[in-house]
């Protein structure tokens, strides 16, 4: 599947330092210096296309393009790879609905979501992968599974004991009773008969009718949801040399940490025999006007929709890093006004001949962004530059601040 539009990313004068980026780790329940490495492999989990991109889908996005954007700085490559479920249960309950065929609702919403992403200057994944063109890549993951772990049948479907690995629920830190919980409101099926654990997960569906399915040796079906990110992610990205680890980065919502992440590593590791990421990062969740933000409540902001009514972007982008981005925050029409207003701010100060001091403020950039990405740290320091400089201060270089601004926050101005 074609990404979207290569980003610009403007370069940093090579003379000032960039200590480690920390993030925090979910599964460590810590903040955790990345090692310095000239190459990190990136992986982080896509939208179901039944709907284009939401102020949620957004803020995630963003926040794997800023740690992009900053390993990238320090002169490391990064291979980012994302999936696209283009195969689930709400894309087919959406198409139902409205009376379309599920491919082509997946398809305008790629659509949309390409357009939004290149709106929003998030730099394109190296691999952008749907599930209908890695189900030979899933079906030969799940033959791995097979043999190296236990799976069992319960009606013609396929499923994964994920206590056999011994690490299951460590990474989420939470009960059985809570997971059970979680699974059965996240899509999962732990009242099912026949199970011999309610949270083993499902690999394999068999078909059903009215819908898709695919040749395989465990019947013909589609994959469930867990697998397909372990199978696209160990494909593109495990190239054998990390003995411990099959890649640094494994990213999404705070949704996704139990069941997605959990099952997807506990499949992983039985796959490849290593723990699946040396990181878990998750972005906090968005909200409108004091409520949960969610398709049930009818109240989900998309992107497309708020730049089609003459939203700027970059306005867009600057109100979702206002904030940091592990914690669950409220989108409201004050937010937007600030991220105008600084916006603004700097763009009549970048345009100024004469402006303060550049080099420390983007030092100070650098160092909050190394610091788990404190963005709210690095705007304020941003906004202090241009009230110094609209107060008259000089002695800086506009040019040398804009690129900066740009190649590390992905805001043009």
């Amino acid at each position: 599947m074609k990404s979207w539009a290569q980003v610009y990313i403007p370069p940093i004068d090579s003379d000032i330092p960039f200590p480690q980026l920390s993030l925090y780790n979910s599964a460590t329940e810590s903040n955790e210096s990345l090692p310095k490495k000239s190459f990190y492999q990136m992986y982080v989990c896509g939208i179901t296309p039944y709907d284009a991109t939401h102020l949620g889908h957004a803020a995630t996005y963003i926040t794997f393009d800023l740690i992009n954007r900053y390993l990238r700085a320090t002169g490391a490559q990064v291979d980012f790879v994302q999936n696209i479920t283009d195969i689930d249960d709400p894309l087919f309950e959406r198409a139902k609905r409205d009376n379309v065929d599920w491919s082509e609702l997946a398809t305008s919403q790629i659509e949309l979501f390409r357009g939004d992403m290149v709106d929003l200057h998030i730099i394109p994944p190296k691999d952008y992968i749907g599930v209908v063109e890695a189900i030979p890549m899933i079906i030969e993951s799940i033959s791995k599974i097979k043999t190296s772990a236990p799976t069992y049948v319960v009606d013609s479907d396929l499923y994964f004991e994920v206590h056999s690995d011994s690490d299951f629920g460590k990474r989420s830190h939470l009960s059985d009773p809570e997971m059970l919980e979680i699974f059965a409101q996240r899509g999962g099926d732990p009242s099912r008969v026949g199970k011999r654990d309610p949270l083993d997960v499902l690999l394999w569906l068999h078909q059903r009718e009215g819908e898709p399915g695919w040749d395989s040796p465990f019947g013909k079906g589609r994959p469930g949801w867990h697998i397909e990110c372990s199978a696209i992610a160990l494909h593109y990205l495990d190239d054998g040399l990390d003995k411990q680890y099959s890649i640094d980065i494994q990213g999404g919502g705070s949704d996704l940490i139990f069941p997605h992440h959990e099952m997807s590593a506990a499949q992983s590791k039985a796959i490849s025999g290593k723990e699946f990421a040396r990181s878990y990062v998750h972005t906090g969740m968005i909200g409108l006007d004091g409520e949960k933000m969610s398709k049930s409540k009818g109240n989900l902001l998309f992107v497309s929709k708020m730049v089609n009514e003459g939203i700027s972007p970059m306005a867009i982008r600057l109100a979702l890093i206002a904030q940091h981005y592990s914690v669950d925050r409220m989108w409201t029409q004050s937010l937007l006004d600030d991220a105008v207003e600084l916006l603004e701010k700097l763009t009549i100060a970048l345009s100024r001949e004469e402006v303060a001091p550049t080099k420390p403020v983007i030092v100070e950039m650098i160092n909050a962004l190394s610091n788990n990405l404190d963005t709210s740290t690095a705007l304020e320091a941003l906004s202090s530059w241009s009230d110094k400089t609209l107060e008259g201060s000089m002695g800086g270089e506009a040019g040398e601040l804009s690129r900066a601004i740009d190649s590390l926050l992905g805001i043009a101005i």
